[in-house]
Order: C-alpha cells, then structure tokens, then sequence
C-alpha cells in the first residue's frame, strides 16, 4: 500500500493517542469525519494498522526487571522453540538473529529471583537451547519509540 501525506498523518496521530475520536483525528489532519474514517479502515484492512493498545507501566504492576536473553539453539528445533517462545507470558519480543546467538529475548519479570527462576527453569528447559547469555537492563533511558519517526528517516 502507498501511502500519502494524510496517512502519514493518521498513523502518526493514532500512534501518538489511539483513542482518538475520529472526529478529533480528521480536525488534526485536516480531512473531514467520513473521508479520515475511511482511510483508517483502509490502513486496518491493509495491515498498516495492526492493533489498539494501552501502554501499561510495567512498575505499577510490580513488574522491574527487563532482561535481554540471547538464545543459541542445537539442532534444528527451531519451529518448537519459537511455539515454546509464543506460549510464554514473561517473554515479551522474540527476534531471529544473525551473529552468535540464534534469537534474541526481552523478558520482563518481578525481580532478580523471578528472572533466575525463569532462565532455570523454563527457558533453559525449551526445545533445543543450548546456550544463553542474559543482560539485565538497569535504567531504561527510551520506551517504545514512534514508528512513524522512523519512517519519516
């Protein structure tokens, strides 16, 4: 899909504040109610638009520890593994990797001992891991960024 400069507009409207009122949306991207509705069924119905979201804060569920996991596989389990991945609440992104590491995780948990619980006794325990190499955030500078920003680099 093609995307204009109202699109661009929408998506990063909607990115900025998803509950906007497609009347407050149209007034900020300068389109009229029915025409900005349309277009954002479009950019629903092509996949552009993937999902509506709170942004819940982690803390405030006393949820601290973010940890970045690179898993090296053995073998070739790597469809099991990635089905384990999906079924795992802790486990919040999960890329495919090139370098030493086969994937890489981002765990968040409720401290020190919950992270050790999970790497003992979970994730080492998935379908053909053979190594990990943990980090363990200690400040997050940046949260999720705007993929709209990217997009205008």
């Amino acid at each position: 899909m093609t995307l204009d400069k109202n699109d661009r507009a929408i998506l990063h409207a909607l990115e900025a504040d998803g509950r906007l009122s497609y009347a407050e949306l149209a007034e900020r991207v300068g389109l009229s109610k029915t025409p900005c509705w349309n277009r954002v069924r479009e950019l629903e119905k092509s996949k552009v638009i993937t999902a509506y979201r709170a942004e819940i804060d982690p803390l405030q569920l006393g949820l601290e520890l973010h940890a970045y996991v690179q898993v090296t596989l053995d073998g070739r389990l790597h469809a099991e593994f990635e089905a384990a991945v999906q079924r795992h609440a802790a486990i919040l992104e999960c890329h495919a990797t090139t370098g030493q590491g086969d994937y890489l995780l981002h765990v968040l948990v409720s401290g020190i001992a919950a992270l050790d619980d999970f790497l003992r006794n979970v994730l080492s325990r998935m379908p053909g891991v053979q190594r990990l190499h943990t980090t363990v955030a200690t400040k997050t500078i940046k949260r999720r960024g705007a993929v709209m920003e990217c997009a205008a680099t």
